[in-house]
């Protein structure tokens, strides 16, 4: 076994150098994971575009977070997984070849996941906003944004026996999103219409069940608006640029539930893998059709500027490692 690894280094806004680094040791209860591929995350976009609160440079593998990969070495007191265990990987420096971790926060995949993709806390996220959404199936579902997470939770959304009505800006992800079987697909671009259109749909009551996915100002100003009374309004975006403003007075009148549906506990997050690991290869969750760039960890720029960018084909970008 080769003594180093490559590891992409963010080293100043929009810049990335590979680097050989010394192949790290697992200490105790750690893995190490030699990884075969890592997700591109809308949340890497901050710290790639450059923001006054981040330091660079980035520790090497860094803000890689989606990795999966193969065990090859294991720290003392590991009962859990052993070497040779193909393993969704919950690891912080995943823009790597190597990554080590704790072996709580790795889910072995099963044979059936073979030779698949499986950016895991890409996937558990997706697991974890639709238990928080609590969908049953007489209820009326709106997914505004339809990215990668949108596109899984309309698919979970379908698949419960909601009716799903989809709000895409591209018309790329509008094909995708009946694709992944929701009920309706509404073109988001004109607020007023919008609303008058789902309110149409849904004979004036609106909807049971609005998941907000874009972490964007006006999509929550949308998905407020397209929550009936005593409804539920999920917020899956990542609002990561600032404050936000809300329509309170409409959130008191309709008695609106407001759930925040982001984790920060790593076993919730293991606990939304797992369960993402028991859909996929159970068939009751097909992510393949969204992986649509794959990109060599060389070119791990081009790669983060095409999540930027998300071009009308564009939906999710996998970093693959020989």
């Amino acid at each position: 076994m080769k003594s180093t690894y490559q590891a992409a280094v963010v080293t100043a806004p929009g810049t990335v150098i590979l680097e050989d680094r010394p192949l790290p040791t697992p200490g105790e209860g750690e893995v190490r994971v030699r990884l075969q591929g890592c997700g591109v995350c809308g949340s890497n976009l901050p710290v790639w575009e450059g923001r006054p609160w981040f330091t660079y440079p980035l520790p090497p593998g860094k803000p890689g977070h989606e990795g999966w990969g193969v065990i090859d070495a294991t720290g003392p007191d590991v009962g859990n997984v052993r070497v040779g265990d193909r393993v969704a990987a919950l690891s912080h420096h995943a823009f790597a070849e190597m990554d080590v971790c704790n072996a709580f926060q790795v889910v072995r995949l099963p044979e059936a996941l073979t030779d698949q993709p499986f950016p895991g806390e890409a996937l558990g996220c997706a697991l974890n906003v639709f238990r928080r959404c609590d969908v049953q199936p007489h209820h009326r579902v709106a997914v505004i944004g339809i990215g990668f997470l949108g596109a899984l939770l309309t698919q979970l959304c379908a698949r419960a026996g909601a009716r799903t009505y989809a709000i895409a800006r591209r018309p790329f992800a509008q094909g995708v999103a009946r694709r992944m079987g929701a009920t309706e697909v509404i073109a988001m671009d004109d607020h007023c219409r919008i609303i008058e259109t789902v309110k149409e749909l849904t004979g004036g009551n609106f909807c049971d069940r609005v998941i907000e996915a874009t972490g964007l100002q006006w999509p929550l100003d949308l998905a407020g608006e397209l929550t009936a009374e005593r409804g539920r309004l999920i917020i899956a975006g990542y609002h990561q640029d600032g404050t936000r403003q809300v329509n309170m007075q409409l959130w008191n009148w309709r008695g609106l539930d407001v759930v925040n549906a982001h984790e920060r506990d790593p076993r919730v997050y293991i606990e939304g893998m797992a369960a993402a690991v028991d859909a996929v290869a159970g068939g009751r969750l097909d992510p393949s059709p969204l992986y649509t760039h794959t990109f060599p960890i060389g070119d791990l720029p081009r790669a983060l500027d095409a999540m930027r960018g998300r071009s009308d084909g564009f939906l999710k970008a996998l970093v693959m490692y020989n």
